[in-house]
């Protein structure tokens, strides 16, 4: 099978090209990821592959957070920007509902990513008292391949239990992520029965890039043809309506655009996605290599830094080098996701090439 883009594609790929340049040239915050803490009650073997502060790191006191959110708020829309929880293990802050509330005063929407372990009732309770808008609950697999994955011989539990809960909620916005890997790829039909009678309604897959401790663990890599295989899942699961699957934002999918995304692809990141670190840094998003830092809120005016910075990450011609040189969809994937380069801005992994080998 040809796994190119065939003409209508290509034709929906060059409108979205356009309308790309002017969301570009607009650099309108909508995301803020808020790495709020390095703590975790997991050990996620896919975890810390650009770990340059430990995890006794203190956590950032949420005085300094929201002295950002005061830079931010004159010179946004609050209603319209989303600020997410992020770690570490967000929810070991006994103190999340305080931030929350403190930015549903300032007209920010927040919401966080979690584990789902310490997601009690009792805490959900109080997360959404405090205004939480939305929130990724992650589970992998059944309950063994789960535990392997996360560390934690109660996380399948745990993020089991979150997710019935959410599913009984109304008035947020919730979804589930899994990590794509050789020990679940061949059950994902049946996991897919699991989630939709646990009440899942959105589910999300990613895959694993080779680097940090990933890198040496075979079993976190899809080979080209199970790659290939999840993207056909998806784009069944897509068909036939029962819940909403997406693969992840991490990069161009070539003859897979516009099948397996609610949308094309393109990175967020440094146009309309942001992140303040746990030592302060302001990046683009959470997965991004240090070396694409762009200032320190202990430094720098954060607007600032997002109106006058992120070059790098806008204008993307300096990643048009190795097989990326000569490559035709260079014009639609610009070197695909910001976090499949190293520190050099090298190119880690390309989607295409997986993709159009097979």
């Amino acid at each position: 099978m040809n796994k190119k883009p065939d003409l209508r594609q290509r034709f929906a790929l060059e409108l979205y090209r356009h309308i790309r340049k002017n969301e570009v040239k607009l650099h309108e915050l909508r995301t803020l990821f808020w790495e709020c803490t390095l703590r975790c009650n997991a050990a996620c073997r896919h975890c810390g592959s650009d770990c340059h502060v430990s995890s006794t790191h203190p956590d950032m006191p949420i005085s300094d957070f929201l002295g950002v959110i005061d830079e931010i708020g004159p010179q946004v829309n609050p209603n319209h920007v989303m600020i997410v929880f992020t770690g570490g293990e967000a929810l070991v802050r006994s103190d999340i509902e305080q931030c929350g509330i403190e930015l549903y005063r300032r007209g920010f929407p927040w919401g966080i990513v979690s584990n789902g372990i310490l997601l009690t009732r009792e805490r959900l309770d109080s997360l959404l008292s405090a205004g939480m808008h939305t929130a990724t609950i992650s589970l992998d697999g059944f309950e063994k391949d789960h535990v392997w994955l996360r560390g934690n011989p109660y996380s399948f539990e745990g993020a089991s239990n979150a997710i019935r809960m959410l599913a009984d909620e109304k008035e947020i916005i919730w979804d589930v992520v899994t990590c794509a890997n050789r020990k679940n790829i061949d059950y994902l039909p049946k996991f897919k029965e699991y989630l939709i009678e646990l009440g899942v309604k959105r589910w999300r897959l990613f895959t694993i890039f080779p680097l940090g401790r990933a890198a040496h663990i075979s079993e976190l890599q899809l080979t080209d043809e199970q790659f290939t295989t999840l993207l056909d899942f998806i784009s069944g699961c897509r068909k036939d309506g029962r819940i909403r699957v997406d693969y992840g934002c991490e990069g161009f999918l070539g003859y897979y655009e516009g099948k397996v995304r609610h949308g094309l692809y393109h990175c967020d990141a440094g146009i309309s996605t942001a992140s303040i670190l746990i030592d302060g840094s302001i990046s683009g998003c959470p997965s991004i290599r240090s070396h694409f830092y762009q200032g320190n809120i202990y430094q720098d005016n954060f607007m600032d830094v997002w109106n006058k910075r992120f070059e790098n990450f806008r204008h993307r011609e300096w990643a048009r080098k190795g097989e990326c040189k000569e490559c035709k969809m260079f014009r639609y994937c610009e070197g695909n996701g910001m976090h499949l380069h190293d520190d050099e801005g090298n190119l880690l992994m390309c989607h295409y090439k997986r993709i159009v080998s097979k």
